[in-house]
């Protein structure tokens, strides 16, 4: 099991995509958060663990791919025969480029309090607490609007990076991913033109593996590829399609952040 969550970290990383670990206290909505985001269906239920392993997919964040991860929930004193399966699943988060960390906006704010503190020191125990923690402020259609702004206000000591939001109704999603983006959007669009022989079909094999392939076109004797990919690969696939004596350019793609709203 470890073996292969290793497989799939390296994966990830080798294709550069920007990924977040969904986290929280348990039945705080991250599934819920997870389906919405990703259109993935998972099964929700109110019953401790029912995410006892992690799922990712693919979340489109104003066009661009970004993994998403639901990790287990977090919960207070774990019984010890599970702690090690809990540790080693909860492991993935230390591996995302940002944590979103799910709260459930409904409770008491004694016990959302509470929560919060575990779910925080979680969080240090397995060493991520030093990574970009974003919290999404979940169930917020349960509350009044005074509820909801005398409890984000009570939780500005622990952090002031909050989104509320509404996971079952969608609400404030936008507000949500304006905000993810600010952390992860890094990729680069670009067009790829190469003569089309046998080391341009193996380079393209490479291109597959490293980058985001939007699409590919055969005309006349040459490929084209349109492509996304971290600058640093965009600048090896560059370097590859000048030796090949094909053409490589930039697109002039409207900035991601031109998007966000203020």
């Amino acid at each position: 099991m470890r073996r292969t969550r290793e497989l799939h970290r390296q994966r990830r990383k080798r294709l550069g995509f920007p990924s977040i670990s969904l986290a929280g206290y348990t039945n705080s909505g991250k599934s819920t958060l997870f389906q919405a985001l990703t259109g993935e269906n998972v099964l929700i239920d109110q019953n401790v663990f029912t995410t006892l392993s992690t799922t990712t997919r693919v979340m489109d964040l104003f066009g661009e791919p970004v993994l998403l991860t639901d990790t287990v929930g977090f919960i207070d004193r774990l019984p010890i025969t599970l702690v090690e399966a809990f540790r080693s699943t909860l492991e993935e988060t230390i591996f995302a480029d940002l944590i979103m960390l799910v709260v459930d906006s409904s409770e008491p704010s004694d016990e959302i309090e509470r929560k919060l503190r575990c779910c925080l020191d979680t969080l240090r125990e397995i060493g991520a607490l030093g990574m970009p923690v974003l919290i999404a402020f979940n169930k917020i259609d349960l509350l009044s609007e005074e509820e909801l702004e005398l409890k984000i206000k009570s939780l500005g000591k622990y952090s002031s990076n909050l989104i509320p939001i509404s996971a079952l109704h969608k609400v404030n999603l936008t507000a949500l991913k304006n905000r993810i983006a600010h952390y992860l959007i890094r990729h680069v669009k670009s067009s790829v033109t190469i003569p089309i022989n046998g080391d341009s079909l193996s380079f393209l094999s490479w291109i597959y593996d490293h980058a985001n392939v939007i699409k590919v076109a055969y005309a006349n004797s040459h490929l084209q590829v349109s492509l996304l990919a971290e600058p640093t690969i965009a600048e090896k696939i560059k370097h590859g399609v000048e030796n090949l004596g094909g053409a490589f350019k930039y697109e002039d793609a409207e900035s991601l952040y031109s998007q966000i709203k203020p």
